[in-house]
């Protein structure tokens, strides 16, 4: 873990607030049309109630409440605030020399992702489901208020087996059983590499120890680690099993990194209730999945950057190829479908996060992607139960429900493409009953 002293100097140097500041107690949007998150059809002309950072009411009547902010909607679209659910906010804020860099520190760390996280929240992003880092104290600082940023569902470090896609040590660091350290990886939080029952109980209940929504397993090969092949199944049944079982001792669940059938199938006897990835995947292993209600967490992965090591390009093709099949086979058998990003070591891509949205319309329409971005993706991150860390729904513009909502130019239903032109079209950002940004 990174020290609170340094993060705290760090961002006192920088001059960010740590004001205590109050949202307004109530705003009121007039005249707005609502896409709710579930209907595939605008809710026209309503307005619409934020006490606090909950939605009080919704109505065709005029709201009468003179110590309200009164927000002219003039017939734009309010919806949800979108969710990512698979990011990883630390290794997405910087490049891999930097991860590796001797001169890394935790100053450095939190000033790239502080960026980042600020700069998602203004794309529309109020929550994100962090698969994989140190991301506790950038999670706590924005939840205080401190750096802006989405709400976030934290795994912690990733659990991974010996060789495993988690096994992030250099060739010269030694394995801590075999007269090796603490790899350098695991002291910065961003991994636990964990052999046996015994060891893999461990490592989840550290990561639930410091706040896990959910755990992150790594049950198969990856492109972006040195030593696993692709094809490779990692863990074995009862080590899985471990996982899940100390997962549900905290009434929160499992999610595995995995491409093939056989990954897949394992962690689905051993009752993991999530998938990220996926796209080699065959309809026998998805029928599974539907069968066992299993969740299916997938990506657009990028094909190619200039700065993509050589390596990694070459391990990504099969899985490029795989993502153009998944998407529609994974509706046409109705899988628990959810979006995410996963954009690794590339900060630039970052800025692309919107437009990643716009390449499910190849197999979704409007109202399904949309749905997909706000009130599906909400469900999986509730899977984590009472580990949840905010009470309330997302994902949905209804009675009740966080005040998480964007204010946009125009009708997404009719024109997905205001998704990617955030600076213009949303012109009102909320989270938590807050506005974050407002160009009305």
């Amino acid at each position: 873990m990174f020290k609170k002293i340094f993060i705290l100097s760090f961002i006192l140097s920088l001059g960010i607030s740590f004001s205590e500041d109050k949202p307004s107690k109530s705003v009121i949007f007039k005249n707005v049309n609502i896409f709710d998150g579930k209907s595939n059809q605008l809710l026209l002309n309503k307005n619409v109630l934020i006490e606090d950072n909950k939605i009080v009411s919704i109505s065709n009547d005029q709201i009468l409440n003179a110590s309200a902010t009164v927000l002219n909607a003039e017939g734009k679209t309010l919806m949800p605030g979108m969710i990512d659910v698979h990011v990883h906010l630390i290794f997405g804020s910087m490049t891999m020399e930097e991860m590796l860099s001797p001169d890394l520190t935790p100053e450095k760390v939190i000033e790239k992702a502080s960026v980042q996280s600020e700069k998602m929240l203004m794309r529309g992003f109020t929550a994100v489901r962090d698969v994989g880092g140190p991301v506790f104290l950038l999670k706590k600082y924005i939840d205080q208020d401190k750096i802006p940023g989405p709400r976030i569902w934290p795994s912690g470090a990733t659990v991974s087996q010996t060789s495993g896609h988690g096994d992030l040590r250099a060739p010269d660091e030694n394995s801590r059983r075999f007269h090796g350290e603490l790899s350098r990886a695991e002291k910065y939080g961003a991994t636990i590499i964990a052999d046996g029952r015994d060891e893999v109980l461990t490592a989840v209940r550290e990561n639930l120890r410091f706040g896990a929504s959910q755990i992150k397993l790594m049950a198969g090969g990856g492109t972006s680690s040195a030593y696993d092949p692709i094809d490779v199944t990692q863990y074995t049944l009862d080590e899985m099993k471990a996982a899940v079982e100390a997962a549900d001792d905290w009434g929160t669940y499992v999610t595995v990194h995995a491409y093939t059938d056989k990954s897949v199938q394992r962690a689905i006897d051993a009752g993991v209730k999530c998938v990220e990835h996926g796209q080699l995947l065959s309809e026998e292993t998805l029928l599974l999945m539907k069968e066992k209600d299993v969740w299916l967490s997938c990506q657009n992965l990028v094909e190619d950057t200039p700065d993509m090591d050589p390596l990694r390009r070459e391990k990504r093709k099969p899985v490029i190829d795989g993502q153009k099949k998944i998407w529609p086979l994974a509706k046409k058998l109705n899988i628990k479908l959810a979006w995410g990003t996963d954009f690794l070591f590339e900060p630039l891509l970052n800025d692309q996060q919107n437009e990643y949205i716009l390449k499910l319309s190849e197999w979704f329409t409007p109202f399904e992607i949309l749905k997909m971005v706000t009130y599906d993706n909400a469900q999986l991150l509730a899977l984590s139960g009472l580990r949840s860390p905010y009470a309330g729904n997302l994902g949905v513009v209804e009675q009740g429900a966080l005040a998480d909502l964007i204010l946009i130019e125009g009708n997404p239903l009719e024109d997905i493409n205001l998704i990617s032109q955030y600076n213009d079209k949303f012109v009102l950002i909320m989270k938590d009953g807050k506005i974050v940004k407002n160009i009305l």
